[in-house]
């Protein structure tokens, strides 16, 4: 829209400045060493001013516009990219904190489970198998998680 405005206010002042130039008289009208067919009073000279008049306003209308909705678009981009930049620090603050206590879960299940390996000898009649070390951190990560400790 910016580009047609200044288009149209290019042309209406190129258009109103061959007008100027090239009309000595009161009653004729040429433009760029034409004459323009059909004006030959001075009310229809005054009606192609007008003209020349609207098409200017028209374009100065649409460079305003045009210009009007590009700052709104940048406004609203840079908006929301400074959103986007603090939902991203969000949610990496709160991965380093559930990262905190995953891991602090980890170690007083271990610290847990070391306590009751030596507290309880196993008997000698039945060794259990040794479970994998990612399903042993899983089931100590239950034991000690009071999310799961809850009897509702």
């Amino acid at each position: 829209m910016t580009f047609l405005g200044v288009l149209l206010i290019a042309v209406a002042a190129v258009v109103g400045v061959g007008v100027v130039l090239d009309n000595p008289g009161d009653t004729t009208l040429t433009v760029f060493g034409s004459a323009v067919p059909g004006v030959n009073n001075q009310w229809q000279v005054f009606f192609a001013g007008a003209l020349f008049a609207v098409v200017l306003v028209i374009g100065m209308v649409l460079t305003c516009m045009g210009t009007a909705r590009t700052i709104r678009t940048r406004r609203e981009v840079r908006a929301l990219r400074e959103e986007r930049e603090e939902s991203l620090t969000t949610l990496e603050m709160e991965k380093r904190r559930l990262e905190r206590e995953l891991a602090r879960i980890r170690n007083s299940a271990a610290a847990s489970a070391a306590r009751q390996a030596t507290a309880a000898p196993a008997s000698p009649a039945a060794p259990a198998p040794a479970p994998g070390p990612r399903s042993a951190a899983r089931s100590q990560v239950k034991a000690a998680s009071p999310f799961f400790d809850r009897s509702e």
